[in-house]
């Protein structure tokens, strides 16, 4: 991992268009998601946590499970603008894969750090997680777009994808179980087929919830529907069209989507541990109409309305031009509250998460207010070794 002057890793490079002036709104939001990633993962008391801090128990969905399907739109969006840069100033597409290739593995390297960080017991080593599933989300559809830059083959892989899933899982039978639906509800927590092919190739010990993993490999497959939506969005954001025109269509296709993944729901649910296709349409929706807004709030304003000074602005660039050392940190930094214990018996976040309940007796309230505290120290480590130095970090 280098250091540069300009953040270009796949969640972290500054954005492009074919104006001189880059897009601040991707990376104000990539910020506010990286943000909102911490508070919800850290936030004291889980159990007690307000519902909107918490993910969805199975169907159904909360802000929190908008988070992760943001990042990867995200990195739809960055692949587009980080790979059409490299084309244009001649690179071939082979140097391009490789550039590719290496980012995936740092990336699922840094995952394998981050989910089982300090001791490493292959018994119980898990192989899924968020930075694995970005990491193979960006090879597949990184690697598709250098070779086949046309948007036509996306929008078909997209329905592909998500239309695919669908019979997946409701049609084909679950060994030992039946067909969904017909004797076992059609998204069953552990007689679906996702859970079962996960269970075939890892043992129980390897999964985060033990019979199945939300990071899972077949769910990866509407996941890919998700960073596709990104990609598609930025070859639009790539064309001639006048940015406000550019803006007004992502919010008119976040519509569309949220629309549909709502009506989807209906017969195949939306829910996040599946990554099921209605929730693939739903949370894409979502990160569109999100884009949009930050759009006109930060890159239609005029000159003299510039928020690229502002206390908000500054806030959110902190974790926007760094997202992948702030998770990293975010994660390792948790653990390291985890297992340090002190003469109370108790670790590091039960003390302060119980100082916070002492002058706090609301259980949520406390929660929230360790939470943001807990957020407000990463920011300040981003903030303090790398963004003050103008430093960021490029896989």
């Amino acid at each position: 991992m280098t250091t540069q002057s300009s953040s270009a890793s796949v969640l972290d490079s500054p954005t492009a268009t074919v104006r001189p002036r880059r897009l601040l709104s991707i990376d104000l939001l990539r910020g506010l998601t990286l943000a909102f990633m911490i508070l919800v993962n850290d936030n004291g008391d889980g159990n007690g946590a307000y519902w909107a801090l918490k993910h969805a128990d199975w169907n159904g969905f909360t802000p929190t499970d908008l988070v992760f399907p943001t990042f990867l739109f995200l990195v739809g969006i960055s692949t587009v603008l980080s790979t059409a840069g490299r084309l244009a100033r001649g690179e071939s597409k082979q140097s391009l894969f490789l550039h590719v290739l290496r980012r995936s593995v740092i990336l699922f390297l840094l995952g394998m750090v981050v989910n089982n960080f300090p001791f490493f017991h292959f018994a119980t080593m898990r192989f899924y997680g968020v930075l694995p599933r970005i990491a193979l989300c960006y090879l597949i559809v990184a690697t598709f777009y250098i070779y086949f830059p046309g948007w036509r083959s996306k929008v078909a892989a997209l329905v592909a994808a998500l239309i695919g899933y669908w019979i997946l899982m409701r049609f084909v039978s679950v060994p030992g179980v039946g067909v969904p639906t017909h004797g076992i509800p059609l998204l069953s927590r552990d007689s679906n087929l996702t859970a079962w092919l996960d269970r075939q190739i890892f043992s129980p010990g390897h999964l985060y919830e033990h019979t199945r993993d939300p990071e899972g490999l077949l769910s990866t497959l509407p996941a890919l529907g998700t960073i596709l939506m990104g990609l598609l969005t930025g070859l639009w954001l790539q064309t001639k069209h006048e940015l406000r025109t550019k803006a007004n269509y992502i919010l008119l296709a976040g519509f569309t989507a949220v629309s549909l993944g709502l009506m989807w729901n209906i017969d195949f649910p939306i829910n996040k541990k599946l990554w099921t296709s209605s929730y693939a349409l739903f949370a894409g929706g979502l990160s569109m109409i999100l884009l949009a807004l930050f759009i006109w709030i930060s890159d239609l304003r005029k000159p003299s309305q510039e928020p690229r000074n502002s206390f908000a602005t500054t806030a959110l660039l902190v974790f926007g031009t760094n997202a992948i050392f702030s998770y990293v940190l975010s994660e390792v930094l948790a653990t390291i509250f985890g297992i340090i214990h002190l003469s109370s018996g108790q670790n590091l976040q039960q003390t302060l998460y119980g100082l916070c309940h002492r002058f706090i007796p609301d259980v949520a309230f406390a929660s929230l207010i360790y939470s943001l505290g807990y957020v407000a120290l990463c920011w300040l480590v981003v903030y303090v070794l790398l963004y003050r130095r103008r430093i960021f970090l490029k896989i």
